[in-house]
Parts: C-alpha cells; sequence; structure tokens
C-alpha cells in the first residue's frame, strides 16, 4: 500500500516541466526514499487552508500532497478559475468531495471540491476562510527527500511547481 502511495505521488510530480532559467528544479519525475504518511483531524470552527499551512510550518515539510481528505464546512472561500478574488459560500453543511495538492514551505497549491444538500458541487483554489462543520480528516504523504518550490513559468504566466532533492 505503501509503494502504491509513493508511486501516485511521484505521478503527481510530474509536472510539464520547471522554467529553463532555474537550475535546480527537476524537471522529470522525482522518487521519494524518505516518505510518511501524516493524519490529521481539524475541529468544528477550524480554518481549513490556515491549520494546513500551521501543520506545514509546525513540522517544517518542504514537501508534502493531500492524499485524502472527507469532512464538512460550514463556510468556503474559494478562487474560481481566471478570477482575481475568492468567493464565499455559506451552508450548514457543505461536504468535502475533494482536496487536492501540494504543500511546502516554499508555496502551496490546493483545490478543493464541495456539495450542497442538493448535491450541488463548486470547486476551486482554495483560499482562508473555510470553516470546518464537524470534522476534516486528512492524510498528508511528506517526502523528507523532497523540496517543492513555486517559479515563474514564462509559458503558463504563473508561478508553477519545481522541486528538487535535498
Amino acid at each position: 500500500m505503501h509503494r502504491a502511495l509513493l508511486a501516485l505521488v511521484v505521478v503527481l510530480l510530474v509536472a510539464g516541466g520547471a522554467p529553463a532559467q532555474d537550475p535546480v528544479a527537476m524537471v522529470g519525475p522525482i522518487e521519494s526514499t524518505k516518505s510518511r504518511l501524516l493524519a490529521l483531524r481539524l475541529r468544528p470552527g477550524q480554518d481549513l487552508r490556515k491549520e494546513l499551512m500551521r501543520v506545514v510550518e509546525q513540522e517544517k515539510l518542504e514537501a508534502a500532497a493531500i492524499v485524502t481528505c472527507v469532512g464538512s464546512l460550514t463556510k468556503v472561500t474559494l478562487r474560481y478559475a481566471n478570477q482575481p478574488e475568492g468567493t464565499v459560500i455559506e451552508g450548514h453543511h457543505l461536504e468535502i468531495v475533494s482536496l487536492v495538492g501540494t504543500l511546502g514551505r516554499a508555496g502551496s497549491h490546493l483545490h478543493l471540491s464541495v456539495s450542497d444538500e442538493t448535491g450541488k458541487t463548486v470547486g476551486g483554489h482554495l483560499l482562508e476562510g473555510s470553516a470546518v462543520y464537524t470534522t476534516a480528516e486528512i492524510v498528508l504523504q511528506v517526502l523528507d527527500d523532497v523540496r517543492f518550490g513555486r517559479a515563474h513559468d514564462d509559458l503558463s504566466t504563473y508561478d508553477e511547481l519545481v522541486f528538487e532533492r535535498r
């Protein structure tokens, strides 16, 4: 099972390469030989993104990926594609359908999808301001010998994932 999760993370790391001006960033897949799982459970009222960032700082995580997340929220703040600002959605019970992304002290990129009581689902970039309703059960795959970063990519015009062995 551990090997399967590692293989999934390695596949996720193939992010289309790094900008040519970044000589330390890997351009293809990188294999981690030192990885571990980190599980956490958030409680009612905690902010999903803030708590994830707190764990990144507290544990000094340089590279991690979301393996799974289940739970619910009462308030969600998402930034939709090509929108400059976040959108706040409030509801008594917004089910977390998916949380995916990469985490690291040099930058994180998280996408969240939630559904309401009718099953209507929305998703986007997770921003601060997403409050847990009952729980958020999260498992992270930590790559202890890899460092994630963000660097400007001239082709996409955004700061994109770069990674290196440490």
